[in-house]
């Protein structure tokens, strides 16, 4: 056997406070009652990164039979909060898997949660998704609402097929969403380039979904489902891979387009194996143009024509402000670096262990420090340098311990 990493992040989930001395009960799926590990979360609501056995990586480098992740049960208990189960979440060989656990109030002595992670779409077996035309016609029924592309601050997850009116409605952040789904739909062992092309053609499939409001067209009041016959797949709770969030941060803005159209393209997509889809991505497929040292771009026009290129969306929704466009560093000054000091002082209120600085609009070796601390508390790389990824993880925790989060 070979191994892979864990790290579990607790927080509440009425605001994105970390929950501290939270005991957390690992065992293996199949074994769910012999515990395997108990630890415990830090003053960040973090555990140590932790090591647990996983099939060997090749399992997830080519199709075959043979599950290429161990599953893991975690029981989550803390003072105050519902206890949590989750059943099935997934472990790789040589990946660093981050699971985010939100956990409610107690509401009442009963009060108990179980989540079952269902199968990787790569191993399990789910429908094949249903051929839609990649440009929607403005002609149709309803209008686009949007007048450019918007990266949303929030997806509306709907948990089931279109119409099925049982299933549960979920607000998840856009660079939330888009992670879940990549983690569920291709595997975090597979080459840069690979992930990125995949990263890009989720990203662009949600885009336009969100562009042509195409299920508040029809009457409902969501944006995208998880039903791999209409959309793509999430699923709630799930963990995700350091190797794709680190894409997903680098590339969050972007999706494809073609020439002279203006929404982004529904990029249809299937494993290439099982299904075979003609002129969509095939997921498998990129994987071995990859290995062929095909870059993320050459991998998408492969499958989708030379006339395919990647655009920025306009306008990122609820973000305070958007990246200066170039790194911040010892020296910087002005109403940026200001605006930055004043977020991480906010968010040092919830994450003491980040040092109040002085607001003055300079960058110098006190700013240094406290970029570095939150850097590390958010697994990003520790250079007390905020380039793109560290500017807008700032953003996004400045707006979760600011305001309580819309989730449920």
């Amino acid at each position: 056997m070979a191994t892979g990493k864990l790290q579990i992040q607790v927080t509440s989930q009425l605001r994105a406070a970390p929950v501290e001395d939270a005991v957390i009960d690992i065992s293996s799926t199949g074994e769910p009652d012999q515990i395997l590990e108990e630890v415990r979360t830090d003053s960040v609501g973090q555990t140590d990164t932790l090591e647990l056995e996983a099939p060997p990586e090749e399992y997830s480098l080519s199709p075959g039979e043979m599950q290429p992740y161990s599953e893991y049960n975690f029981r989550i208990t803390a003072p105050g909060y519902e206890p949590l189960t989750i059943s099935g979440a997934e472990i790789l060989a040589n990946q660093l898997a981050l699971q985010d656990i939100r956990l409610k109030p107690l509401a009442g002595p009963e009060a108990y949660d179980n989540v079952v992670i269902p199968a990787h779409t790569l191993y399990g077996d789910y429908p094949p998704k249903i051929a839609e035309a990649e440009i929607k016609p403005l002609s149709q029924s309803g209008e686009i609402v949007l007048s450019r592309v918007v990266i949303p601050e929030f997806i509306v997850v709907h948990d089931g097929a279109p119409t099925d009116s049982t299933a549960g409605d979920y607000y998840v952040r856009y660079r939330d969403y888009i992670k879940n789904v990549a983690s569920s739909e291709i595997y975090a062992t597979w080459p840069k380039a690979a992930i990125r092309a995949n990263v890009l053609a989720i990203m662009s499939f949600t885009l336009n979904r969100v562009y042509t409001e195409w299920y508040r067209n029809k009457g409902f009041d969501f944006t995208i489902t998880s039903s791999t016959a209409f959309d793509h797949k999430w699923i709630y709770s799930r963990n995700i891979f350091e190797s794709i969030s680190e894409v997903v941060d680098e590339l969050f803005a972007d999706y494809l387009s073609r020439p002279n159209v203006k929404q982004p393209i529904l990029t249809q997509y299937c494993d290439g194996k099982r299904v075979s889809c003609p002129n969509w991505l095939s997921q498998w497929g990129s994987k071995s143009l990859a290995d062929q040292g095909y870059t993320a771009t050459e991998i998408l026009r492969y499958y989708y024509g030379d006339n395919i290129y990647i655009n920025s969306a306009e306008e990122i929704s609820g973000i305070p402000s958007s990246w200066p466009g170039y790194d911040l560093d010892i020296g910087a000054t002005g109403p940026k670096v200001e605006q930055m000091q004043e977020q991480l002082n906010a968010i040092s209120n919830n994450y003491p262990l980040i040092p109040r600085i002085a607001v003055d609009g300079i960058y110098g070796e006190e700013t240094q420090k406290a970029v570095e601390v939150f850097q590390d508390i958010f697994n990003l790389p520790v250079t007390g340098i905020v380039d793109y990824r560290t500017w807008y993880k700032i953003q996004e925790i400045y707006v979760g311990v600011t305001r309580i989060a819309e989730l449920r």
